[in-house]
């Protein structure tokens, strides 16, 4: 079972289109500047995982802090 598979059994997408594409914007972004800029072996793993996670979940759409407060971005009936 692949990662996709996986996230759809859990829970339904509940990420808009805007917010997907934010979120991959910005994890890409966060991924490249904690490859090619931040100095510091910490700093630049809390970084890059924290930037796979936001694009993870704009490529999945679905987010599990949105799931917990029972939001989403989504448009009804998509």
């Amino acid at each position: 079972m692949g990662l996709r598979e996986l996230a759809t059994y859990s829970f339904a997408c509940n990420v808009g289109p805007l917010d997907r594409a934010v979120r991959l914007i910005v994890g890409v972004m966060l991924v490249v500047v904690a490859a090619v800029v931040l100095d510091g072996l910490g700093l630049r793993l809390a970084v890059g995982i924290g930037g796979a996670a936001v694009a993870l979940t704009g490529a999945v759409s679905r987010c599990g802090i949105y799931y917990l407060f029972g939001t989403s971005t989504r448009p009804h009936g998509t």
